[in-house]
Formats: structure tokens, sequence, C-alpha cells
């Protein structure tokens, strides 16, 4: 390993550099910066050689070329391993750079601005800063490259207690660099590519590029014979699974993770303490309650069959009288925000049961993605949430109160059954769910069977349909098992005899005016 004897500083990010900085000089190591940086570690004291004094030759062209010199990427590209690498840098008078600290342009700050101006965009993509990052990367073997700040603390450690870097560390700050600078020359490209011959910007670029961070490797796939791993997005929308937290029990599965999702994207969307419990990706329970054990008691008895072997989210705390109920059933995975000690205490006795939090906040991500063959469907989330005043009374009949209040609880629960979704529900509860079926008479035939396998009566239950009732069929199942009030989009050309149906049968009818397909 070879001392750190120059480093070159030059960011954007100001945070915890004039620290870094004062600890290189600190231990004999020469500074080199550029521009804002060097003057602020000259205003606090730090020993720092500009780079305009060291190349020679001045920043012009405001600020465009300062970095892109000889001495500079000779310093950073000369292998330490090759003689005649270094007998030709010390020919012309080129010193070796051991340690490069960069961060770049806030380009993706600047274009996340909606008003953003292509000038200003321009502005901010940075070329010095990701050639000297690539050139120091691809010469790791001899060269230290920060891209973060957050590496400043450990590798001044080592400096600090070798003189050195070591070469895993390197190794590890050179993967870090090509992914940054991957992620940037991305987001530039997304941008440009986004924009009309006018200028204006399109949701969707002409070329789309991502960038996933692994998580985890996972045992198998959806099956044992599939390999599988985690990928979360490089910046996660807040309160998402992938920031979740593992408190006890066996590594998370593929399945587990898909379930587990819906179960959280369903739970954190209530006001009220809820439970949801998963299965095979479809809700086979969802309630609120006054407390957590209570939506939970009533969450379990909608399918307590299916209920077995399921996902638990719950978006509240979990204490331990909820802790407790959960514990008398098997299930695979328990998600909460937190977990409270004594729950616990109480869960860790069951060593295979995997607990998790996850931060509870109501963020989503820009877009949902689904693979085909060959190919990526991208789209935005459905993130819309129907309150009481977009509903329309389009029955003889107006809901009362309480009908409304299920009518909407049932709605939410519907937006995360596989379609076709049919949901009973009263009480703030579901009674019965069918889901993924060809034939949305089906799965209310299916929904209203469950109910009555669950031992649950429809009488005055409420009915919410993710997407319009083609025929009136559908609607007299439900009005035959004993729904009263119904929630659907509307939109079939056939509306008018459905809602016909509705007033022949006293049953309430509201549109929501939007759908919620989920395959």
């Amino acid at each position: 390993m070879e001392r750190i004897a120059r480093a070159l500083i030059s960011v954007s990010d100001k945070a915890g550099v004039v620290d870094f900085a004062r600890a290189l000089a600190a231990l004999g190591v020469t500074v080199l910066s550029t521009g804002g940086t060097a003057k602020l570690l000259e205003k606090e004291g730090v020993r720092v050689t500009e780079v305009s004094r060291y190349t020679g030759f001045p920043e012009m062209l405001d600020g465009r070329v300062k970095t892109l010199h000889p001495k500079i990427h000779g310093g950073l590209l000369a292998r330490r391993d090759l003689p005649s690498h270094m007998a030709a840098i010390r020919e012309v008078g080129i010193e070796p750079i051991d340690l490069l600290v960069v961060n770049l342009y806030p380009f993706q700050a600047t274009v996340a601005d909606p008003d953003c101006r292509l000038d200003d965009a321009i502005e901010n993509i940075d070329i010095g800063g990701p050639t000297m990052l690539r050139a120091a990367a691809k010469n790791h073997g001899g060269v230290a490259v920060l891209v973060d700040p957050a590496d400043y603390v450990p590798v001044l450690e080592e400096i600090r207690a070798t003189g050195a870097v070591s070469d895993s560390t390197r190794l590890a700050l050179a993967k870090k660099v090509f992914a940054h600078t991957a992620a940037y020359d991305g987001a530039i490209a997304n941008y440009l590519f986004s924009l009309d011959s006018d200028g204006k910007r399109r949701e969707y670029p002409d070329v789309l590029s991502l960038q996933l961070r692994k998580l985890q490797d996972m045992r198998y796939g959806e099956n044992p014979h599939q390999s599988a791993a985690f990928y979360r997005d490089d910046k996660p929308a807040a309160g998402g699974l992938a920031s979740y937290r593992q408190l006890q029990g066996k590594e998370l599965s593929y399945n587990n993770v898909a379930d587990a999702d819906a179960a959280w994207e369903c739970v954190k969307g209530f006001a009220e303490p809820a439970c949801v419990i998963i299965k095979h990706a479809n809700p086979c329970g969802a309630a609120v309650g006054e407390n957590l054990l209570a939506a939970y008691q009533k969450a379990f008895k909608t399918d307590p069959v299916s209920a077995f072997g399921g996902i638990i989210a719950f978006n509240r705390a979990l204490d331990l009288a909820a802790a407790e109920a959960v514990a008398k059933q098997f299930a695979e995975v328990i998600i909460a925000p937190r977990v409270e000690p004594d729950a616990r205490a109480l869960l860790a006795g069951k060593q295979n049961l995997r607990v998790l939090e996850v931060p509870l906040a109501h963020d989503v991500q820009a877009h949902d993605f689904k693979r085909v063959g060959g190919g990526l469907l991208v789209q935005s989330p459905d993130a819309h949430k129907i309150e009481r005043a977009e509903l329309k009374v389009v029955s003889k009949k107006a809901p009362t109160e309480a009908q409304l209040a299920d009518l909407l609880f049932a709605w939410r629960v519907a937006k995360y059954v596989k379609s076709n979704a049919i949901v009973f529900c009263a009480g703030g509860m579901t009674l019965g769910v069918g889901a993924g079926q060809m034939s949305r008479v089906d799965s209310a035939r299916i929904a209203s069977v469950k109910a009555q396998n669950a031992g649950l009566s429809l009488s005055g239950s409420v009915v919410a349909s993710d997407a319009f009732f083609p025929f009136r069929d559908g609607l007299d199942v439900v009005a035959d098992a004993g729904a009263v009030a119904v929630i659907q989009p509307g939109g079939s050309v056939r509306d008018d005899e459905v809602v016909a149906a509705a007033d022949e049968r006293g049953v309430t009818m509201v549109f929501t005016g939007v759908r919620h397909f989920r395959h």
C-alpha cells in the first residue's frame, strides 16, 4: 500500500469536508483544491494549494475548465506498479495524486424542479468531476477515491492507522464511484430524452435509465428452481417496504417480500388503527378498530383458513395485546412501524417468524414497473384516494353515514385485491373477498361463499367492485347475498341498466369515477 501523500478535494456538497481536509493536513498530506472548495478550506485555516497554481494554468470559461489538465490526470492515472509510468510523470514534473475527493454538481436536484430551464440543467452537468472520478476509480490500484461524505471517517481512520488505504477499501470505493457516475449520466440522459422539440418535458423519456441497489440474495425465487435477489431504488420513496429493518426470523423469501409489500401498501392507507392479512398477494382479511387487537381480531375472522401462513401488517406500533393474539396463529411475516419491547420479547419465542419494522410514511414511488417479454411497462402509481366529496350517488336510495364509512373502507381494500375484485364489508371489516377471477360474477359468488364458510352474515353489508359491473348479473349476486350498498367506478355502457337493477333491489349505489384494476 502506498502512503497517502497528496489529495485533491473538489466538492459541491461541502458537508464534513473541512474536518476531513484539516485532518489530512495534520497527517502531513498535501491538499490540492479548486474554486469554492479551496476558498472554504482557506477560510477555515486549512493549508491548501489551489489547482490553478499547481497546474500553472488558470481556471477559465467560468470554471468549466479547471481540472482538465495533464498534471491532474497524469497524477491520477499513472500506475504505481509500472516504473515506466512513474518515470514518465517525473520527467514532466507531475506528482502522483493518491486520494481524490469529489462530488458532483447537483444535476438531479436541479431538474427535480418542474420549472427548471434547459440552460440551468445544462450548466449543472459536471464534466471535470466525473472525468476525475472515472480516472481515479480506474486506477484504484494506486488511488483512493471518495464520492460520498459518509466515507470520510472510515477512510481517515485507515490513513491514521497505516498511512494508507487498503486494497479492499480502494476497490470498494471504486465500485461506488462507477455506480455513482452511471446514475449521474443516467439522470442526464433521462432528462434530455424527456424533452420535446419545443423544450417541454414529458413524463416518460424516450430512453429510460434506472439504477437499483441489491439488498439481498434470496434463497430462491417464486419457486425453488428459480434464483432471485431483492433490489431497491437508488432513492426509494419514504415508507416503502424496501426500507424495512428485520428484527428476527428466517431470511425473507421472494414471495414473503412480494406479499409483505401488498400488506404494507394496503394497511398504511388507513387513518384508524388497522390490520391487513395477505395471502398470495391478496387481502384475505382487513379491518380497522379502536386498537390493533380489535383490528386484528376482526381481520382474522374474515378468513381464518387463508390467514394461516399469511403476512400480517399493522399501521401502529405493535403492542403486547395484539402480539399475544397474533402469536396464537402461524404467520410468515409481521410488519409494523415499530414493535414495542414487550411485544418483541414475546415474539422472540417464535424463532422462524419474521418481524419487520418499516417507517410509516405515505410517499409513493414515482413509477411502477412490470417486466414483460423483451420489455418493461412503466406507469404512474395507483395513488388516487377517493374522498367523500368525490362520490356520486346514482341510486334513488342514498347511503347512511355508517354505510358511507364502510363503502370507503371497502373501496380502499378493493384497490389491493387482484382483479376482478369484489369485497364485502361491514363494521370496518372485510366479510368476504373474491379475487383474481376472469368473471366479475364469479368473484362475487366466491366472496359470498367465503363469507358463508367463515360463518359471517352478509345481511346489511356493503360491496366494493374494483371496476364497473358490465351487466346486472353481478349486482344481483351481491344483492342476493345480502348487500344493501355498492361502490363501483361506473362507466359501463350498461350503467343505466345496473343502476335500475340496484333501485329494483333496494340497493344503494355510488360511483367513484375511478377504476382500480390490479393485475
